[in-house]
C-alpha cells in the first residue's frame, strides 16, 4: 500500500508500479473564434483543437515529467481519431480509452477586442457522458497502480453514471494508498448546487489536494467569496489540502497546518486563460508524485499555469517542465528581500 506522510511538505510514498498519474473525465472538441459571440454571422472563421478539462490537466501532468494515461471515452465520429493523436501527441498515453456510439462532446470558445471570453457547450448525450461504475471496474488495476487520480466536479455532473464513475475511481485510488486530486469546477449550466454539494461531501474525505476558485466555486459549494473561510470550510469536509485560486494573480494554499497566499508569476503577454486552473491541478499532482514537497509542487504549477495563457485554448500552450522551472526559479527570487 502507498503511504502518504507529512515530512517538511512533502508527500512522501512508497514505490509503485503503474502511472504516476491517471486523469479521468471528458475530452472535448474546441472550436475558437476571435468573433464575439453576439457579432457572430455566416462566414465567421474558426479553428478546431482539442481540450476539456481531463485533456488539459493529463497535458500539464505529462509535461511536468509524469507517466500520464487518460481514462474516458471518446465517440464513433470523424474526429475522434485527430482528438487521440492530439492527446499523444501531448505525451498523454491513450491507449486504455474507450469507445462508444455518441458524438464527441464540443465547445465553442469565442472572443472579442478586449480579450473577454464566451462560451457555448454540445456536450448532452455525449460519448464522454456514458463514463459508469463499469468503466472503473475495467480500469481497476490501473487505478489500484497508479501514485495518483485526478477528477472533477465537471466530469461528476456530466450524467448519473458518470457522477458514479468518479466517486468509485477516487474510492479505488485512495483505498490502494494513491493521491486524489480534484477540482471541483461549478458549473451551473452542467449541475445544481445541491448535486454539486453532494458530490463534493462524497469525494472530499478521499481528496489530497483540492483546487478551487474563488468567488465563483467557492461561493456555490461553501457559501462564502473569502478564500480563507473557503480552504477551511473545505477541510472540514475532510479534504487535506486546498488551493483556492483568488483571481489571475493570487492563490491560497491551506494544508491544514498554516493557510497563506502567494503572488502567482506574471504573464507579460497573456493570450487567453482558458484551461489555466487545470494546467495547475496536472502540474502540481504531478511534481508531488515525483517527490517535490508541497511548497515546491505548487510553485511548479503557479508557474506552468501562468505559462500556459500564452497560447490560445485549454493546450493551446503547455510549457515544458525546463520553461516552468525557470519561471518558478525566477519568480522565487523576485521575492527574496
Amino acid at each position: 500500500m502507498l503511504h502518504r506522510l507529512r515530512h517538511r511538505g512533502a508527500l512522501t510514498m512508497a514505490p509503485r508500479t503503474g502511472y504516476d498519474v491517471l486523469v479521468l473525465g471528458e475530452v472535448l472538441v474546441e472550436i475558437h473564434s476571435d468573433t464575439a459571440l453576439h457579432e457572430a454571422a455566416d462566414g465567421t472563421p474558426a479553428r478546431i483543437s482539442y481540450s476539456g478539462d481531463a485533456l488539459n490537466a493529463a497535458a500539464a501532468a505529462a509535461a511536468a515529467g509524469a507517466r500520464t494515461a487518460l481514462l474516458t471515452v471518446v465517440g464513433d465520429d470523424e474526429l475522434s481519431v485527430p482528438l487521440l493523436h492530439r492527446a499523444a501527441e501531448l505525451g498523454v498515453d491513450v491507449s486504455h480509452v474507450r469507445r462508444a456510439p455518441r458524438p464527441n462532446g464540443a465547445y465553442l470558445l469565442a472572443s472579442d477586442a478586449e480579450g473577454d471570453r464566451a462560451f457555448v457547450y454540445w456536450r448532452t448525450h455525449s460519448a464522454g457522458s456514458t463514463l459508469s461504475a463499469a468503466h472503473i471496474a475495467s480500469w481497476r488495476d490501473l487505478l489500484t497502480g497508479t501514485k495518483a487520480l485526478i477528477t472533477s466536479g465537471i466530469t461528476g455532473a456530466l450524467s448519473p453514471t458518470s457522477r458514479e464513475a468518479v466517486v468509485a475511481a477516487a474510492e479505488t485510488v485512495h483505498d490502494s494508498g494513491g493521491h486524489v486530486s480534484y477540482d471541483p469546477n461549478f458549473r451551473p449550466r452542467l449541475t445544481g448546487r445541491a448535486g454539486a454539494r453532494e458530490l463534493l461531501a462524497r469525494i472530499a474525505p478521499l481528496t489530497g489536494l483540492l483546487k478551487t476558485s474563488c468567488p465563483t466555486d467557492a461561493q456555490a459549494l461553501v457559501g462564502t467569496a473569502d478564500p480563507r473561510t473557503a480552504a477551511a470550510r473545505y477541510r472540514a469536509l475532510g479534504v487535506r489540502t486546498v488551493v483556492v485560486t483568488a483571481g489571475a494573480d493570487r492563490l491560497l494554499l491551506d494544508d491544514g497546518t498554516r493557510a497563506g497566499f502567494h503572488p502567482v508569476p506574471v504573464n507579460p503577454a497573456p493570450v487567453d486563460a482558458t484551461g489555466a486552473g487545470d494546467c495547475l491541478t496536472g502540474t502540481t499532482t504531478a511534481r508531488l508524485v515525483l517527490g517535490d514537497t508541497l511548497a515546491e509542487a505548487v510553485a511548479y504549477g503557479m508557474a506552468a499555469a501562468s505559462l500556459s495563457v500564452s497560447g490560445r485554448g485549454g493546450t493551446g500552450h503547455v510549457p515544458t517542465f525546463p520553461q516552468t522551472a525557470a519561471l518558478a526559479t525566477t519568480h522565487a527570487a523576485s521575492r527574496r528581500p
